[in-house]
């Protein structure tokens, strides 16, 4: 799966090199007020194959004021798309998402469906890979759950699907740069596998029908198209296929481990969230005291799958009612659109007569984030910091000076800025400071 694209081939100096000349001979348009705060890279999966490096320049193309790159399971995003930010002057945060169990809600579905107590859960505002001892054991415990999950993965639907099997090494590691596969990776895996094990169609057909109990003329997307990798993925891996193991309290860390982690990091623990249809998520105001209690401040959303167009629903009114939740708790609202499953968009379309009305708190909460970044990685002078701690008296305060300064700054000022800011600074004076740096 190394991309045709030098902007994103697996070796890191091609991608600089590449990403070097396009801005070089880029002529980008000026910045819109739209974001996307939580796209997956190559590190995870992206379904365009792009890098953190390509993420920023298309979204520097897109007039996008701000972009977040999240991955499952690893940070090994974050010093790329930094650098990739600064040198497009582009305002960044870099998140890591994975999944946990809240024990409060151990009889309860969240919003990983069909499986109760488990939760996707993230953490936003990473601004280093150099991070305390304690934190490393628990993402090198991450990334290695994973690969031993997937692992097994691959054992229990090779058994299914045999006479095609996948070799992990020959089949699946050539997929990703760093080793790290998700679900995606495999489904794709074992769809490029069938189109090379049958290479004429109906042959290939007639092979998935038999496995995956589908007419061979209903299979769509043959061979590798999202609706075939959709379909292998549900029938093999979800709820019911034979690759598919219940998860239950011991499978994934607590939420509160996690936010731990999170928070050693210097980052911010972050809440997700589906639809709002499951008994978890209709329990908001309890799981977001629990998810509080042990450290979340932020809150997540992907907006696209919570409305259609022109036709107000139950997923509509859950989404306002939990943006009014947010901003009532004063929680900063982060959305995006994933691009880890093919046909998603690459920006939310905040002109839309339902995301309109809520365009202002996704972007000031973009807003924050992009400032928390800054300020942690420049001068430890984040969010949730011991500064931050003694300058606002309360969240509302806070958010107001970290959405002012992620308004008028951006990564441009960055070595002015680095140049002159230290934590005996009050919010005021780094305002001003800030205010000074950009009219240069």
């Amino acid at each position: 799966m190394n991309s045709e694209d030098p902007c994103s081939h697996f070796d890191s100096n091609v991608r600089a090199e590449a990403l070097s000349k396009e801005v070089a001979e880029a002529d980008f348009p000026p910045a819109t007020t739209w974001v996307n705060a939580h796209a997956h890279t190559f590190y995870s999966f992206n379904y365009k194959g792009y890098s953190p490096s390509r993420f920023a320049l298309e979204a520097k193309k897109a007039g996008l004021e701000m972009g977040g790159i999240v991955d499952f399971d690893v940070l090994d995003g974050l010093e790329e798309f930094w650098e990739a930010s600064r040198l497009l002057d582009l305002k960044a945060s870099v998140g890591i998402e994975s999944r946990v169990f809240v024990p409060e809600f151990s009889d309860r579905v969240i919003n990983s469906p069909g499986e109760p107590g488990i939760s996707y859960h993230m953490g936003t505002g990473f601004t280093t890979t150099d991070i305390p001892s304690k934190a490393q054991t628990f993402l090198d415990g991450m990334r290695q759950t994973s690969e031993q999950r997937n692992r097994a993965m691959v054992q229990r639907v090779n058994a299914f699907l045999s006479p095609l099997v996948l070799n992990y090494e020959d089949d699946v590691i050539p997929l990703v740069p760093k080793g790290n596969a998700t679900e995606r990776h495999l489904c794709l895996a074992y769809a490029q596998k069938a189109s090379t094990q049958f290479p004429e169609e109906t042959a290939l057909r007639d092979f998935w029908s038999a496995k995956l109990g589908v007419p061979a003329d209903e299979l769509r997307e043959v061979p590798d198209g999202r609706g075939m990798t959709d379909l292998i993925r549900a029938k093999t891996m979800k709820q019911g296929g034979a690759g598919y193991v219940q998860p239950d309290s011991g499978s994934f860390p607590q939420m509160a481990e996690m936010n731990e982690f999170v928070l050693q990091c210097g980052a911010l623990p972050t809440m997700t969230w589906l639809d709002g249809c499951s008994a978890g998520e209709e329990a908001i105001d309890e799981l977001l005291e629990v998810a509080r209690s042990t450290g979340v401040v932020v809150f997540n959303i992907i907006p696209d799958r919570n409305y259609t167009p022109g036709s107000p629903d139950q997923k509509l009114a859950n989404l306002q009612q939990v943006v009014d939740i947010c901003r009532d708790l004063d929680m900063p609202l982060l959305g995006g659109t994933e691009m880890n499953s093919p046909g998603q968009k690459f920006v939310d379309d905040f002109d839309s007569e339902e995301l309109k009305p809520m365009h202002p708190q996704f972007l000031t909460g973009s807003r924050i984030l992009h400032a928390h970044s800054t300020l942690q990685r420049l001068a430890g002078m984040g969010y949730l910091s011991s500064w931050a701690d003694d300058q606002f008296s309360t969240t509302s305060v806070k958010n107001e000076f970290y959405g002012r300064f992620g308004e008028i700054f951006s990564p441009r000022g960055d070595v002015a800025l680095q140049n002159e800011l230290k934590d005996s600074l009050g919010s005021e004076e780094v305002m001003h400071l800030a205010e000074k740096v950009m009219a240069a």
